[in-house]
């Protein structure tokens, strides 16, 4: 595959008259890297915070997830445990190492809890989000033994823990966090943007959830005072 794509970007540099190490062209790519242009940004999004976690409860519930509000960290659980019971689901949960999630008081509930990676075997999940876009209602997960990707597509059930302080009102916003937050070249390994449980209508147009991933996705955001 490496020697296929070296002889067609070869092909390419020969008709362009070019060897890809000309000092302007260089320094082009070298200004395009480091400027990290923002790109067109909707002003839908260009709210207070009470104002983005409205309009981020608005879509995420379009794009049929259901969210709900805790008043600070120590609420997730028992609003965790609520959700799992309420839609008659096992009282069980897999997480990452996040400490966030970690320090929560899990053990006041009834939830049986595990961590590390999903093997495909799990009901249940929960991660903490990275950040949370309001223009579309899309929450964005950084991979890594915090919160595994594999807790994103696996289980059947996933739900999502995210602050409102990290509601942003656009992507752009939201890109600058993760080059800030990570440092630039430094990027998480993969980055997943979640609108919603997985769906899709490729066959007969006929819309069916879980396709490729969680047939529910519960929200919950905290401090959104």
């Amino acid at each position: 595959m490496s020697e296929a794509r070296d002889e067609i970007l070869g092909l390419l540099r020969r008709s362009l008259h070019v060897s890809g190490a000309e000092a302007p062209r260089r320094a082009a790519v070298q200004s395009r890297l480091a400027g990290a242009p923002r790109g067109v940004i909707p002003a839908r999004g260009q709210l207070d915070r009470a104002g983005r976690v409205a309009l981020f409860t608005q879509m995420a519930q379009a794009a049929f997830a259901s969210v709900a509000v805790a008043p600070g960290p120590a609420d997730v659980p028992a609003e965790a445990a609520r959700w799992l019971r309420d839609n008659n689901l096992p009282a069980s949960l897999r997480m990452g190492a996040d400490l966030r999630l970690k320090a929560m008081p899990w053990a006041g509930t009834a939830l049986e809890i595990a961590t590390g990676r999903s093997d495909g075997r799990d009901l249940n999940a929960i991660s903490h989000a990275f950040a949370g876009v309001a223009e579309s209602g899309t929450l964005f997960l950084t991979s890594g033994p915090e919160n595994p990707t594999t807790l994103n597509f696996l289980p059947d059930n996933h739900i999502v823990v995210v602050s409102a302080a990290d509601i942003e009102g656009d992507y752009e916003s939201v890109f600058e966090r993760l080059r800030t937050s990570f440092g630039k070249g430094l990027m998480p390994r993969t980055v997943n943007m979640i609108t919603g449980p997985s769906r899709s209508a490729d066959i007969a147009q006929t819309m069916l959830l879980g396709a490729h991933g969680p047939r529910k996705l519960h929200i919950v955001i905290v401090d959104a005072a």
